[in-house]
Formats: structure tokens, C-alpha cells, sequence
């Protein structure tokens, strides 16, 4: 997760993803692995107020990515799949681009008021160093389990009354 929002245009960035072969790097998310990581996005939700919302991208789009880098990404799927349109803006998206081995987390108004973005990023670090490491199914299943403990911290809630306002299921966008 950076600080700096600024993108600046490269060209290495857009031939990465012009050069990304999906089939050699995404194997790991089968369809068990997509069923598995959207019952960990349902057990980050439980007890309390927050929505979790989990994308995996293969790569960034071949025609945006000489412009645009993960974070500015992560933002735009934030605001078009309506991670911001929760009740009391706790929404938290946490979007995988495997072909850059990045990941952010963005984090609606509500809890960012609450959270750090220091926190948010150590979160990522540790996911990322998991991933470099062959291990990507667990660390992002680990870090939405911290995530939800995030939530937990100022969200408390037994019983949510708004029920789930965003679907659990894995985004995988290719």
C-alpha cells in the first residue's frame, strides 16, 4: 500500500503486463481456492459492522497500465464494485494484482477515521512477503483474517442489523 497516490506514467510497467502469461502465474486459484478465500472474506465479517471485499487481478488493463499504477487501481475497482456504499463506510477492499506482486487495501472513510495507514500497509508487506514466497492462497487468507480483526476493533457488533451489504465471493478479474 503507498502513501504517495501520484502515478507516474512507465513504460516498464505496461510492458510487464503486455508480457504476463495468466496461465503460468494464477494456477493457484482453482476453483476450491476461490471457494476457500471467500469463506475466509465471510469469517473476516463476523462480529462486526465492516464488508470485506476481496479482487484478484491477473494484471492491470493493457491499455490503462502505461498510466496507472496498483494503488490508483485498487481505487477505481473500490468505487465500481461500491465498496465506499456501505451504511456506516466501513467498507475495506483488499485487491491482489499478481502480475505486479503487489497488493493494497483501501479503506472507506468510516474506519480509515480509526486506522492508520501505516497499519494498513504492514498488513500488505506481510501478505506480499508471503506471496513472494509461493504461499499466496494463505497469505491472503491470513490477511483478511486481520482485516477483520481491524474491523473488529471499532466495529464490534453480535449482531449486525444491515446484514451483508456487499457479496463475499472472490473477484477474480482476469
Amino acid at each position: 500500500m503507498a502513501e504517495n497516490n501520484a502515478s507516474q506514467s512507465s513504460l516498464a510497467r505496461w510492458w510487464r503486463q503486455v508480457l504476463f502469461v495468466p496461465l503460468l502465474h494464477s494456477k493457484w486459484l482453482t476453483a476450491e481456492a476461490k471457494a476457500r478465500l471467500t469463506e475466509k472474506v465471510t469469517s473476516a465479517e463476523r462480529g462486526h459492522r465492516g464488508e470485506v471485499f476481496l479482487i484478484i487481478e491477473n494484471h492491470l488493463p493493457i491499455q490503462d497500465a502505461y498510466y496507472i499504477n496498483c494503488r490508483e487501481r485498487a481505487i477505481d475497482l473500490f468505487s465500481e464494485y461500491h465498496v465506499w456504499d456501505t451504511e456506516e463506510n466501513t467498507g475495506v477492499l483488499v485487491y491482489v494484482n499478481i502480475c505486479e506482486h503487489q497488493l493494497e487495501i483501501v479503506a472507506d472513510r468510516g474506519i480509515s477515521a480509526h486506522v492508520s495507514p501505516t497499519v494498513w500497509q504492514a498488513m500488505c508487506e506481510k501478505a506480499v512477503s508471503g506471496i513472494a514466497n509461493k504461499k499466496t492462497e494463505e497469505s491472503v487468507g491470513e490477511l483478511l483474517a486481520e482485516v477483520g480483526q481491524v474491523l473488529r476493533q471499532y466495529y464490534q457488533l453480535e449482531d449486525n442489523p444491515s446484514g451483508n451489504e456487499l457479496s463475499n465471493t472472490v473477484v477474480f478479474l482476469k
